[in-house]
């Protein structure tokens, strides 16, 4: 019965998280054009406490150093040098839509050697490249690691990770990713899923905010837009009024399963065929209770383990033939699970069964 009452709760709260309501457009599709771009770097983390590479399983930290200190005017030719207080780290980050020089950008920082912790290091001036191999951010900064470490003579306790960290606004854009936004007279709305109805409805929605046809759907994930014939004064302009629409989204059925955790969620569209189910369980006992024997004091003899094994098969009682109805909605399906009364792992395989059979009528998705 509370097996009953947990999957009953969890079913019920999926109609409220469900529920088609209207949405903004902004949250439903991805602009053409409006987009991020990564950018990555390789630098050098000074100012360890004694946490850095062990510079002869990483020689590539040792030649980062030494090009470092000959541009500063140091030379290191020939010259030995062991410091523990400096690591080897890519640097990455993500340049934000229509980001300007001049701007700040947050950036992560990862040891790639054999470093310990990044906990107070400062990172090198390190320029940051794009796929078109330009530079685009150039990075410098204290590291902000979101772990701790602490090595003794016997034990070593680290919690979470030491070796990686942020550098709020630790970069600064240097060059602007060429696009000319003012310049476009048609834009497509790329839908983050792809449906023919909630397309079909975006058309919709557009061209009834502006009173003529302006939008075209060209595929379920596609809609394109006329800037032209918006009239406004700019793309901006006409993005700044359609991203705002309210539209219903349309959602396919699904059932989602967690066999870890035995979590069950299901849409409110999902049905269920008229069918008959069956279940059971069998289970395997075995049970060692070994007895030790062993001969009298001061007598001859050896002391003996003798094993002793206890097996049997138990077949517990199931649920008989069970028949669901078909269920015109997610109450009723709940409702003709939950008559069941089995757990809730038990109820992932029956409701592979179900759609193995044909009777589920939704997606069914196992992680």
């Amino acid at each position: 019965m509370l097996w009953r009452a947990f999957l009953t709760s969890i079913f019920m709260i999926v109609p409220l998280v469900v529920q088609a309501t209207p949405i903004r457009i902004k949250d439903l599709v991805e602009f053409d054009g409006v987009r991020s771009n990564d950018v990555v770097g390789y630098g050098l983390v000074v100012g360890l406490n004694g946490t850095g590479d062990g510079l002869r399983n990483s020689p590539f930290t040792e030649e980062m150093l030494s090009n470092i200190l000959e541009r500063l005017g140091v030379n290191v030719t020939g010259e030995q040098f062991r410091p523990k207080n400096v690591a080897a780290v890519l640097v990455t980050a993500s340049l934000p839509p229509f980001a300007r020089a001049g701007s700040p950008l947050d950036v992560t920082v990862s040891a790639i050697g054999d470093a310990n912790s990044l906990l107070g290091g400062t990172l090198i001036m390190t320029p940051l490249n794009a796929a078109d191999g330009d530079i685009y951010a150039v990075a410098q900064g204290t590291i902000i690691a979101g772990g701790a470490s602490a090595t003794g003579d016997a034990a070593t306790v680290v919690q979470g990770v030491p070796t990686a960290g942020i550098i709020p606004s630790g970069a600064t854009i240097e060059r602007e990713v060429a696009f000319d936004f003012s310049g476009m007279t048609s834009l497509r709305l790329a839908l983050r899923t792809a449906d023919f109805t909630t397309a079909g409805r975006i058309e919709q929605a557009i061209n009834q905010s502006f009173g003529r046809q302006v939008a075209i759907m060209l595929d379920a994930g596609t809609v394109e837009l006329n800037i032209t014939a918006t009239q406004m004064k700019s793309p901006a302009h006409a993005l700044g009024r359609i991203e705002n629409i309210l539209v219903e989204p349309e959602r396919r059925a699904r059932v989602v399963v967690d066999q870890r955790s035995g979590t069950i969620v299901m849409g409110e569209d999902v049905r269920i065929s008229r069918v008959a189910v069956s279940q059971g369980n069998l289970t395997l006992r075995i049970r060692e209770t070994p007895l030790v024997a062993q001969p009298n004091p001061f007598s001859p003899g050896d002391t003996v383990v003798v094993p002793r094994t206890d097996a049997a098969v138990v077949d517990e009682p199931g649920i008989g033939l069970a028949e669901i109805n078909e269920g015109t909605s997610l109450s009723e399906v709940v409702a003709g699970l939950n008559a069941l009364g089995v757990a809730p792992r038990d109820m992932i395989d029956i409701l592979k069964s179900i759609k193995a059979s044909g009777a589920l009528h939704a997606e069914f998705i196992v992680r």
